[in-house]
């Protein structure tokens, strides 16, 4: 059985022992389940693989500290170990230290000034109709009823607030196939890239100033897709691109622009996610800040803490790990900053 009372060095490293891809979460979330199960204080309720404690300490106010289960398929670095005073290997960033600290705070914490809601959630590495907070949105909404939410993203033990959105769209390319050695008779599609690649590569982007921090947007082609055989002149291309934009640009407006850019391109939208407001503007975020006592800076990536935010919830990012080093090959995380995080939350939980 899983210790979750246990030092937070040796807890992250167990938790980064059990194998969770995306979508294969039951083995971690059996053995949450039954290591919250014995903590008294706690209501423990399983949806799929995702599990919700809650305590009932009887408070008016309530916060969600929430983190994600599943890992991205491991690239030589699972198992994990630990090395000196780190823990190195699949997920010891993002976020199995962040889970760490999260359940043992829901063993550790039997008295606090909110009701506190601990969630750990499935499949969130990939595609919204797996994402295990969207299925308890769905199914038991009452169950994310809170006044705010912490989610225990790799932020480098600082606190990072909003989230940029996320826009992914498809934009092709067509020409006439023929013999490559009678290319005179057809139209290479690829050789027409060069303008959408002049598009991308002379994108001014936006780095607007949103209560007082710097976002900064951007445009990304990350797949192509073209060409037929060694001998044939390519009829199709298309290019896959991302576009993050800030928290003050709609998802509609977002969209608009990319096809504003691309009008001479055939645009296919794949998928979009909204960004996330600040939240500067309420005031347990306000009381969270001045508490934890430590840097601010806004979040580049999309998280979800913008789900949080389309339900009506202000919610920020605030765990261990250095978030560049997530879904890296040498992922590892100092247990120093997961014992820093761990006491900072403790402290704020604990102290009227």
């Amino acid at each position: 059985m899983l210790k979750i009372d246990q030092e937070l060095g040796q807890l992250t490293l167990d938790l980064v022992n059990i194998s969770s891809v995306s979508q294969d979460e039951k083995a971690i979330s059996d053995q949450i389940q039954e290591s919250l199960g014995l903590v008294k204080h706690l209501k423990v309720t399983r949806i799929n693989n995702s599990i919700i404690a809650q305590t009932n300490f009887g408070h008016n106010k309530r916060v969600v500290i929430a983190g994600h289960l599943d890992t991205v398929p491991a690239n030589h670095n699972f198992p994990g170990k630990k090395i000196d005073n780190e823990i190195v290997g699949l997920g010891s960033v993002d976020m199995k230290s962040g889970i760490a600290a999260a359940l043992k705070l829901a063993h550790d914490v039997s008295q606090a000034k909110y009701d506190i809601t601990y969630l750990f959630y499935e499949s969130e590495e990939i595609e919204t109709k797996y994402n295990g907070l969207e299925l308890i949105t769905q199914q038991s909404k009452d169950l994310l009823n809170c006044d705010f939410a912490i989610l225990m993203e790799p932020t480098n033990g600082i606190i990072e607030i909003g989230c940029q959105g996320s826009l992914r769209f498809e934009v092709s390319a067509k020409g006439k196939r023929s013999h490559s050695a009678r290319w005179w008779n057809g139209k290479n599609a690829i050789h027409d890239l060069t303008d959408l690649l002049h598009i991308i590569n002379s994108y001014k982007s936006r780095e607007p100033v949103i209560d007082g921090y710097k976002f900064r947007e951007g445009l990304q082609a990350v797949k192509i897709n073209g060409g037929v055989a060694g001998n044939v002149v390519p009829d199709l291309v298309t290019v896959n691109i991302n576009h993050r934009f800030a928290p003050d640009t709609t998802p509609q407006v977002a969209e608009e622009n990319m096809k504003k850019l691309f009008k001479d391109f055939n645009f296919k939208l794949i998928d979009i996610a909204a960004s996330a407001p600040t939240g500067l503007n309420n005031e347990l975020i306000k009381e969270f800040i001045s508490a934890i006592g430590t840097d601010i800076a806004p979040k580049f990536g999309w998280t979800d803490v913008a789900r949080f935010a389309s339900a009506g919830i202000p919610a920020i990012n605030f765990g261990p790990g250095d978030p560049n080093l997530a879904h890296h090959p040498d992922e590892k995380v100092t247990i120093k900053q997961i014992e820093d995080v761990f006491n900072s939350l403790k402290k704020w939980l604990t102290t009227k």
